[in-house]
This record gives structure tokens, sequence and C-alpha cells, in this order.
């Protein structure tokens, strides 16, 4: 059965959409950002502070959650929304970016990739199919094919392999699925070469997909590359499915993606920014830290509604971090997730009114001078 997409409005002067995937556990209102939870937990943050920052979606590490707690685990509890107690939708992915990135510690055939498991240094196999079975009992609300994600500088045969396999191994995703509660996204590549991302596109989209992704990039390519990827291979994926920007980005990187028709994002760089000591708002990067925050008794957005907002100063925040408590990073955590979510909410607001080309110029030239470095005082 498809996974039902319902198309709400388009905007008049960009590929915006507002949209509404309908999953097993509720509604997700697109544009979203999913919440990183790796390890069936969003870093430093509780079920209520999910509720309170917005979240949708949480997205679950399939990689992780096999080797740690294991299927048995998902399989005796009843799947991961028991098992961390949130009832809303999650989506799980394939262990191919992982995968990627042990690159001095796999091996990667056409059966799948061996590696050595980091907690008992046992080799696992992880087969297409053994992540679509890892994947049904973890029982996420979305599940994505094992795809072969490799690097974008490359050479051009080693992409072109790489795409031909991911093509194999995500017909070999579907033929495995068993559960259709749980929906499965395809995965195109490409690397940066837009006859390839096309040619993947219009192989995936012949299949019954309910989903799909534009995988393979913030991994080695530029800003200007990634923005001109995500632009034409959006617009060829079928609009009558979800699309999805896997692991981008930046808030600059999701205003762009959405004004090309993007649907979902998810990243860690809200938590893990946070833990570094940065911030995200509405008027560029905010690096708690340094000691010009040292004595600031002014929230670190006056404009954002989050907890850590309405309630600490930035002296307070540099203060929680010099000395290491972690109530700091997790106050952090909770603005910058708060940010994401509201960026996205105005944006799905800006669609419905046909003016996301414009609200999308304006907080674009707020924050996108810090991407750049041109406004240092704002750090």
């Amino acid at each position: 059965m498809p996974l039902p997409f319902e198309l709400l409005a388009t905007d008049l002067a960009s590929a915006a959409r507002r949209g509404r995937i309908l999953c097993a556990h509720g509604p997700i209102e697109t544009p979203a950002f999913m919440s990183v939870g790796t390890r069936a937990s969003v870093t430093g943050l509780d079920l209520r502070d999910l509720t309170a920052v917005g979240t949708q979606v949480v997205l679950g590490n399939t990689y992780h959650l096999m080797l740690r707690p294991g299927v048995e685990q998902f399989e005796r509890i009843g799947g991961i929304h028991n098992y961390m107690g949130y009832h809303g939708p999650v989506l799980t992915d394939s262990g191919g970016y992982q995968i990627f990135s042990l690159a001095d510690d796999r091996t990667v055939n056409e059966k799948g990739a061996r590696f050595r498991s980091y907690v008992d240094q046992r080799y696992h196999l992880l087969s297409p199919e053994r992540s679509i079975a890892v994947q049904t009992a973890i029982g996420s609300d979305i599940m994505m094919v094992l795809d072969v994600c490799i690097d974008s500088r490359s050479n051009p045969s080693e992409i072109r392999a790489a795409m031909d396999r991911t093509h194999r191994w995500a017909l070999r995703s579907l033929a495995a699925r068993e559960n259709p509660q749980q929906a499965l996204f395809a995965i195109a590549q490409g690397g940066l070469n837009p006859a390839w991302r096309r040619e993947s596109v219009e192989f995936l989209a012949q299949h019954p997909f309910d989903g799909f992704a534009v995988g393979g990039l913030a991994v080695g390519d530029t800003r200007t590359e990634r923005e001109a990827v995500t632009g034409s291979t959006a617009e060829l994926l079928p609009a009558s499915h979800p699309r999805y920007l896997m692991g981008v980005g930046t808030p600059v990187d999701l205003l762009i993606a959405v004004g090309a028709g993007v649907d979902l994002f998810d990243c860690i760089l809200p938590t893990h920014f946070a833990w570094q000591g940065t911030a995200f708002t509405s008027q560029g990067r905010v690096k708690i830290r340094r000691q010009s925050h040292a004595a600031r008794d002014t929230p670190l957005d006056p404009a954002c509604r989050c907890h850590t907002c309405q309630h600490y100063s930035r002296s307070y925040l540099h203060h929680l971090l010099k000395c290491g408590e972690p109530l700091g990073y997790r106050l952090l955590s909770l603005h910058n997730l708060t940010y994401y979510n509201d960026l996205m909410a105005r944006a799905r607001q800006a669609i419905e009114n046909g003016t996301y080309a414009r609200f999308a110029a304006t907080t674009l030239e707020q924050i996108d001078g810090y991407e750049h470095n041109l406004r240092p005082e704002l750090a």
C-alpha cells in the first residue's frame, strides 16, 4: 500500500511545496526537519523536550541499533516506539553512510558490506536484505534501502559503479520488505554528474517505492555543487511522492532545498553544534564559549520561543559551557532544535501564503552572511 502523501500548496515563485505524509504513527507536515536519534535517543533530550521543540519525526540509525541493543531486543519489546516511549513517526536509515565512514575497516561487494563491530569486535555482513530485516524489527514507519555512499570526489568509474550497485540493492531491498505498513524509500545516487542523477531517478521511479531520497551529498562536495545537484535532482523526482535530502544540513541548506521542492531533511548539526558550544539564531551562528558573551545578559535569540531563550542568558550559558556542565549542552540542543523546527514551520506557512521565495530571500539575507564569514561580529 503506497504511503499517503498529500500536496497541500505550492509556492508561486519557486518549487517549494507544502505537504502532509500520513505515517502509521501519525502525520508529518512538510517540509519537515527530522531530529536525529542515532541510538534511539536524541542526544541529551527526553520525550517532553521532543514535544517542546516541535519534533515531528525521529530518525534512528540502523547500523548503531543493529549492534546495540540489537535486533532481539526490538523483537522482544515490539519495536522502537515501545522501546523509547516515543509514539510519533520514526524513519530509519539503512546503514549505508556508516559503512562509508568505515573506510579502513570494511569490505564491500555485491553481497553487501562486511565490517567489524565496535561493540564486540565480531564481523557482520550488512546486505540489503539484512538491512531491511533489521529495520523491520526496529518497526520504523519509513525504511531506507541500503545504498552505496561514496565521496563526491571519487573517480567517475567508482561513482558509476556505486550508482549501479545502489540500483541493484534497491530492488533487493524492495523484494525483502515484509510489512506493507512500513514505507520504503529509494535513494538516488550519481555523484555530481547531472546525467547520472537523471538516470538514477528514472530507474528508481519505475518501481513501487513510497518515496525518494537524494543521497551522496555533503560528502566531499562544495555548497555550490550541493545546491546544483539538489535542485536538478529534486525537479526530476515524482511530484506524487515525498522527497528527502539526506544528511543536509545548515539552515541555509534547508531554505534553498525547500525552494527546490524537497520535503524532508535530517542532520546532526543542531545537537552536534550544541555540544561544541554553537547556537543557530535568527541572526546567524553564535559561539557561546567566546569571552564576549561572559557579560551579555540577553537571550541567545530574542525572537526565539524556546525554554532556553525564555529563561537563560548568554552569560549563564557561557558559564555552563566553560565549566563543562552538561546542562549547558542540553540547553543549547533545546534551542537549536527549536530553531530548526520553527524555521520549517515558518517555511510551511510561507508556502501556504504563496510567499516562500520572498520569505527565503529575507531569511537568507539575515543568516547567510555568517556562512560566508561576512559577519564575524555575530560569533
